[in-house]
């Protein structure tokens, strides 16, 4: 049978089952519960063949300021037969004229390279059971208060406005906060993911700050499964190597159209959402 005669449909609720099962077979640790945070803000399609779901995408839109595609799954018994491409049909008509972003794996990238996507960076995921640590000084809880001052940091930080997706963290998580002058300074989300659980977004206005930030929640997890997604430009790679949260893996970041920022942040994302929401 060929690519041509599979259907592509909306992802519905009836199609995530099957969606776990595809990311377990692609050796994704996502739960059910982390498929439905990731549909609940996006735009979702499979790719259906017989009944059965072979492929799914999906289109996480930031307002009208960028999009990522993520969850780009194809059946290991359906690879070489252009599905990849078609799926990335859909969710780039999906997405409409927004800015897209997206972490590629090495076997994916030279489709996305056909596709108008540049290079822009190294995501390096790390991960490992958290030490026992003394919990820094410097840093709080967050309040449903700093929820606004929260996303502002973000926004300035990702180039989009991501309230929706930090109002839902902040329903499944916890946020911690750093202040300066009685102004929050830098933020980080610690929410269940997995394994275990993952640190991230961390937003700081340098690196000092950001590490204070992962070790708030390190603290409060000794000897618990942790993740940060962090990338290479940040430097916190052999940081937290160090602090037991080895280097396994990661991606290549990528967006369609590039441009090139001139100016530096007033802050600096240090750690993802996660590899599929930025």
């Amino acid at each position: 049978m060929q690519a041509s005669q599979i259907e592509i449909v909306p992802f519905g609720p009836d199609h995530l089952e099957a969606a776990v099962a595809l990311s377990r077979q692609a050796g994704w640790p996502h739960r059910t519960e982390d498929w439905q945070l990731a549909l609940a803000l996006s735009e979702g399609m499979v790719a259906v063949e017989d009944g059965r779901v072979v492929g799914t995408v999906l289109v996480t839109p930031y307002k009208g300021d960028c999009a990522t595609i993520n969850m780009v799954i194809v059946d290991e018994t359906m690879r070489g037969r252009g599905l990849g491409r078609k799926l990335m049909d859909a969710a780039l008509l999906t997405a409409g004229d927004r800015p897209l972003r997206l972490v590629a794996t090495t076997e994916g990238l030279p489709l996305y390279q056909k596709l108008g996507f540049h290079e822009t960076g190294t995501v390096l995921q790390h991960q490992g059971l958290g030490g026992e640590i003394v919990a820094p000084a410097e840093t709080e809880a967050a309040t449903d208060a700093d929820l606004a001052g929260i996303a502002e940091l973000d926004r300035l930080a990702f180039g989009a406005d991501r309230e929706g997706l930090l109002s839902y963290l902040a329903g499944i998580g916890e946020f911690a906060v750093t202040r300066r002058d009685d102004r929050i300074s830098g933020f980080a989300c610690l929410r269940p993911f997995g394994r275990g659980e993952v640190i991230g977004p961390v937003v700081a206005a340098d690196v000092g700050e950001a590490r204070k930030l992962i070790e708030h929640f390190i603290a409060r997890r000794p000897g618990r499964f942790l993740r940060v997604d962090t990338t290479d430009e940040t430097g916190l790679s052999p940081w937290l190597a160090d602090h037991g949260l080895a280097h396994v893996g990661g991606g290549i970041t990528m967006k369609k159209p590039f441009v090139h920022h001139a100016a530096e942040p007033a802050v600096t994302t240090f750690a993802l959402a996660s590899q599929a929401l930025g």
